[in-house]
């Protein structure tokens, strides 16, 4: 058992200014379910417009391109989650980064099956053929294949086996998925780029802060890394 810090305060107790989700463990047992929960309504309403018959002319083309369209939602959803954090304070959302990150993943790989088997119908010599050809389709295909080795050391287990510093390294690649997955959907879209844009938008201003951020973590710790590094990469992915 960790002592009480300096003071008589034991260091888990909450602050003085906790929220009420930092302050009880039923606040913090509740808030993954809904958050799960929250994440599988786009799922839901796409079956219902599917039921209803409102996918419009091109139901396939509809369907495969609103789930790659919620797997970049996603993706953007969780690169905020730091950066709202630091902003905050709420030390909470840290706890909800790996299912974010998760269900983005799940996203992609339900957008690109749906894209093999409704688009192509598991014809693969097409599907290699359109993956030569097309751009947009070559620079979404490299993402997904990047998106993996993160899918697969999510874990706990896998963030001490890598250790931090390593796990932190390999994660870093989520800086490459997100601008190839914006590319990917503003070279898809021929018409009106407004959604791309904002997602352009919303991508720089993320990576802008981390840029702003980590300088600032340099100069704060004389550029050298943080002695919980390990601890605190386990946590994240918590």
């Amino acid at each position: 058992m960790k002592p009480p810090e300096s003071g008589g305060r034991d260091a888990r107790a909450p602050l003085p200014g906790a929220t009420a989700l930092e302050r009880g463990r039923p606040g913090r047992m509740a808030l993954k379910p809904l958050v799960f929960a929250l994440c599988l309504l786009p799922l839901v309403w796409l079956g219902w417009k599917a039921f209803d018959g409102f996918l419009g002319a091109n139901p396939i083309e509809a369907v495969v391109r609103y789930l790659g369209d919620w797997a970049l939602r996603f993706l953007l959803i969780a690169l905020a989650v730091t950066p709202l954090r630091q902003i905050t304070g709420w030390s909470w959302l840290a706890r909800l980064r790996r299912m974010l990150g998760l269900f983005a993943f799940a996203y992609v790989i339900i957008h690109l099956m749906s894209y093999i088997g409704l688009d192509q119908f598991f014809d693969w010599s097409a599907i290699g053929r359109e993956i030569v050809k097309r751009k947009y389709i070559t620079i979404g295909m490299a993402a997904v294949l990047l998106l993996v080795p993160l899918a697969v050391t999510s874990t706990d287990a896998m963030v001490r086996r890598l250790g931090g510093k390593r796990w932190r390294r390999l994660h870093k690649l989520v800086y490459v998925i997100a601008p190839l997955g914006v590319a990917h959907h503003w070279m898809m879209v021929k018409k009106d780029l407004t959604e791309p844009m904002i997602h352009a938008v919303i991508l720089a201003v993320l990576l802008g802060w981390r840029i702003v951020a980590a300088r600032r973590a340099a100069r704060h710790n004389g550029g050298g890394p943080s002695r919980s590094e390990t601890a605190c990469a386990v946590r994240s992915s918590s």
